[in-house]
């Protein structure tokens, strides 16, 4: 595992070993050690995946304090175009990151706490794996709508999103509590 770049600050986003061969591939996404060097929480306490279709959009996710957490995402399946958001109160309050996320060459992102994370998937059927560092709380999990912090999703098609993602509030209208 490799730090290859920081998206935002405390955010970074992480090369992982990746071996292929004729059987397939093998990809280690975790390394207790690794992360303890470089500063990073690590215990996690629950992990999940989606799946998502060509053009389906999912975020901007966060949970509000006091169950925030950290949070790390890699694709394990097909390509996503992954966005962050920082939500923390100061000079970065605001900034938007992002990075393609793709299966065929395994990178995992480090979301710290008070950043908003979402993505659009760029191909049918690919696969985000999560870890946080707290556990599913509904009084905590909340959203900023994915298109009104002036990011450009370069999106050609309509898009698909759940319910709960359209009902979100606006980037004007947030106030953080971080």
């Amino acid at each position: 595992m490799k730090i290859e770049k920081e998206l935002l600050p405390g955010a970074w986003l992480v090369k992982l070993i990746h071996h292929q061969d004729r059987r397939g591939s093998f990809v280690k996404k975790f390394t207790k050690t690794f992360f303890q060097a470089h500063g990073m929480e690590h215990e996690f306490t629950e992990s999940f995946y989606t799946t998502s279709q060509k053009n389906a959009v999912r975020g901007m996710h966060f949970f509000a304090p006091p169950r925030d957490h950290v949070k790390t995402v890699l694709c394990a399946a097909g390509s996503v175009k992954d966005v962050l958001l920082d939500l923390r109160t100061g000079p970065g309050y605001g900034a938007v990151a992002e990075v393609i996320l793709e299966s065929a060459q395994p990178k995992l992102i480090y979301i710290p706490k008070g950043v908003a994370h979402g993505f659009l998937s760029l191909e049918d059927n690919s696969v985000i794996v999560y870890n946080t560092t707290t556990e599913y709380d509904s009084e905590c999990d909340m959203g900023v709508h994915w298109n009104s912090f002036g990011h450009d999703w370069n999106v050609n098609k309509e898009v698909i999103e759940s319910s709960r993602d359209q009902s979100l509030i606006h980037f004007k209208d947030f106030k953080s509590p971080f």
